[in-house]
């Protein structure tokens, strides 16, 4: 087994810094601008980013020495994914610019975790939320959409996102003083949120020593935010994008580039190079990362852990930083878990 890079045991860490400190109040009332932290603003805004970075130990077995693996735990957020940050970040320019007025619906399309960071939030700050997923998404997303009082329209399974995607722009044209069309993958808000949030604390919490970054390739949104701001540092960063090797894959929240529409927001001159992962290995690695590290992540989790190790294994030193997207939690039906 590797022996760990100088720099591991400075990496199980946060950042001081707290993300987003204003927001506006949608109801639009004298407190229309007010702190996270203070009595009157939400309580689950200010948990949002600051996500432990922590290192992989026992599956690492295969690394050089002086090479360091770690995991950006996005599933810590309070709505259980990295789209947290993005959902604020879009709430929060939209509720600026008026475009989420007093009155107007967020509608927006999305696999799951975008949804229920919108729906957490709308319960928080009191507005409404409408949104369109497939129809074959799991029922632990479904449940918890539904708990915190999202309207739901459920699309053609055999479309995927796209076809969610396609309901709600129709709508939003249709009704066009009803709802405010969040558009998650075309909406610049997305990278800001990890341009400004997601890059800096990883920065800090590698002590600038990160050499690789890995994450999936969805709306592409993480990628090119952090990507960004990680380009932009004193040293090279390599950035490592993931995505599923066909098409037809079980990856939630991923994207094969060259089958499907690319967002907007994605800029694919930002990635150095991408990882092709089989939806088979993506959920051997979750459940080994479960069973190993005693980290209960996501699919699209265990998509990022196998390009990371892929990249670690080629290395003679480095630190290694993977985003693992989401927990297992939302997952916990499916039945390879115990396989």
């Amino acid at each position: 087994m590797s022996q760990p890079y100088p720099v591991q045991e400075n990496l199980i860490s946060t950042t001081d810094e707290r993300p987003f400190q204003t927001l506006v109040d949608p109801r639009g009332s004298a407190a229309s601008s007010r702190s996270v932290l203070s009595p009157d603003g939400p309580p689950v805004v200010s948990l949002i980013g600051n996500t432990p970075l922590v290192p992989l130990r026992r599956i690492t077995w295969e690394v050089a020495p002086n090479v360091s693996v770690v995991v950006k735990l996005e599933g810590q957020n309070p709505g259980g994914s990295v789209k947290d940050r993005a959902a604020l970040s879009i709430i929060r320019e939209a509720q600026r610019s008026g475009a989420l007025a007093p009155g107007k619906t967020l509608l927006d399309a999305t696999s799951g975790n975008t949804g229920i960071a919108y729906a957490m939030l709308s319960a928080a700050l009191g507005f409404p939320v409408h949104l369109a997923l497939p129809g074959d998404v799991g029922p632990e997303r479904v449940q918890v959409l539904k708990a915190y009082g999202a309207g739901l329209t459920l699309t053609d399974p055999s479309e995927g996102t796209e076809g969610a995607r396609h309901f709600v722009q129709d709508l939003a044209a249709r009704e066009p003083d009803r709802y405010f069309y969040a558009d998650q993958y075309n909406n610049p808000a997305n990278p800001l949120a990890h341009r400004t949030t997601t890059g800096p604390e990883i920065w800090h919490q590698t002590g600038g020593q990160i050499t690789h970054f890995v994450a999936g390739l969805g709306t592409g949104g993480t990628m090119t935010g952090v990507g960004g701001y990680l380009k932009e540092r004193p040293v090279r960063v390599e950035l490592v994008g993931v995505q599923p090797d066909s098409p037809e894959h079980g990856i939630s929240g991923l994207k094969h580039l060259a089958t499907a529409d690319v967002p907007g927001i994605y800029d694919p001159q930002i990635v150095d190079r991408t990882v092709d992962v089989k939806t088979s290995d993506a959920k051997r690695m979750a459940r080994e990362l479960t069973r190993e590290e005693g980290l209960f992540v996501g699919i699209s989790a265990g998509a990022a852990v196998t390009a990371a190790l892929k990249v670690a294994r080629s290395l003679k030193e480095g630190v290694v930083v993977a985003l693992l997207a989401d927990g297992g939690f939302k997952y916990a039906s499916a039945s390879f878990w115990t396989a």
